[in-house]
């Protein structure tokens, strides 16, 4: 066999319409640059911010540049590809959403189906599925656009009678702490609210306590593995959209990691056995970053939320937890692949 049938061809689709469409860049960017040239013939697919396809060959400058690149339609790219590699965070990607168009073309694609994408991006639905499991996570509220268009009121009392401040506000489907605000108090929780239903109809109200964060990464389709445990220090109150991708080298708002964190064995091991069990529950294919809190008054974890795309730049948390348990960038990409075409 020739080096030429060696080569797997492999889409990169970036971009997207969430408002994470930057993060996404910065993630496409780095997969790209990590691919092995010799092992990958890297065909990059742009989608802007109004859903059209792109492609070139500088696409990505071009998508930060704001320039067009050559339009394309989605099933012609799609069917000279071997795999996919989909680097969409947030609605429209990481939903479940580009996931259903692949199994209708019977593409196969890294990372978890159809239904693990949308209960993962899903906060609600998917802190139902940690309820039903018996999986550890904190009181919370659910509001409506509509409810909340009939009675404010109401609503800021029903969630005020069952949840304490701090509370945290965030929109059912969307990541990378878009739209997520920390209250103390009414007029702020009220606040919170009306700016996170400018992401989504469904909005999660959830009790505020003081907690460490952790993150773990898993990989695998049956018979997942994860990494040591990391912990995110906030540059600001909390670990929101400033602190992860604007904070400045050396400013107040940079975040610190600790990877591994310093957890007792016994901590870091029930941790881990966490992570794996709701990666498990919801269907995970492929990767997923599992978010936890640690309480720091009584010791208690809690499940945060799953990133079944988490992002993917040679400095997120994900690669990071792979590197410091072995497993280094290229070969995380690799492992990846080879899960997703169902090798391994």
């Amino acid at each position: 066999m020739n080096n030429e049938q060696l080569i797997m061809k492999i889409g990169v689709i970036f971009g997207g319409r969430s408002d994470e469409h930057e993060v996404s860049l910065r993630s496409a960017r780095s997969v790209m640059g990590a691919l092995d040239g010799a092992r990958y013939e890297i065909v990059p697919i742009g989608i802007d911010k109004n859903g059209r396809w792109l492609t070139s060959d500088n696409v990505v400058q071009r998508m930060w540049a704001g320039e067009a690149g050559h339009p394309a339609i989605p099933f012609a790219v799609l069917a000279d590809l071997d795999i996919v590699f989909p680097v969409l965070h947030g609605p429209y990607g990481e939903d479940g959403t580009i996931q259903g168009l692949l199994e209708t073309i019977n593409l196969p694609y890294v990372g978890s189906g159809v239904v693990g994408s949308a209960v993962g991006m899903d906060k609600a639905i998917f802190k139902d599925v940690m309820t039903a499991r018996r999986l550890p996570i904190v009181a919370w509220e659910l509001v409506l656009r509509a409810d909340w268009g009939i009675d404010e009121g109401a609503i800021l009392d029903r969630i005020e009678a069952a949840l304490p401040y701090p509370l945290f506000v965030k929109p059912a489907n969307l990541g990378s702490s878009v739209g997520i605000s920390k209250c103390k108090n009414r007029d702020a929780l009220r606040l919170g609210i009306v700016d996170a239903l400018r992401y989504d109809r469904r909005v999660v109200v959830e009790q505020g306590l003081d907690m460490r964060e952790l993150e773990i990464a898993v990989l695998g389709n049956e018979n997942p593995v994860c990494t040591v445990v990391g912990e995110i220090h906030p540059g600001n109150e909390f670990y929101d959209y400033e602190a992860k991708y604007l904070a400045e080298p050396g400013s107040e708002a940079e975040s610190a990691l600790s990877i591994p964190a310093d957890l007792p064995t016994a901590v870091a091991g029930e941790a881990q056995v966490i992570a794996l069990q709701a990666y498990k529950a919801i269907d995970c294919a492929g990767l997923a970053r599992v978010d936890m809190m640690l309480d720091r008054e009584d010791g208690r974890l809690y499940i945060n939320e799953i990133n079944t795309l988490p992002g993917f730049t040679s400095i997120s948390m994900y690669p990071k937890l792979w590197a410091a348990t072995g497993l280094p960038y290229p070969k995380l990409l690799d492992k990846l692949i080879a899960l997703a075409m169902g090798d391994e």
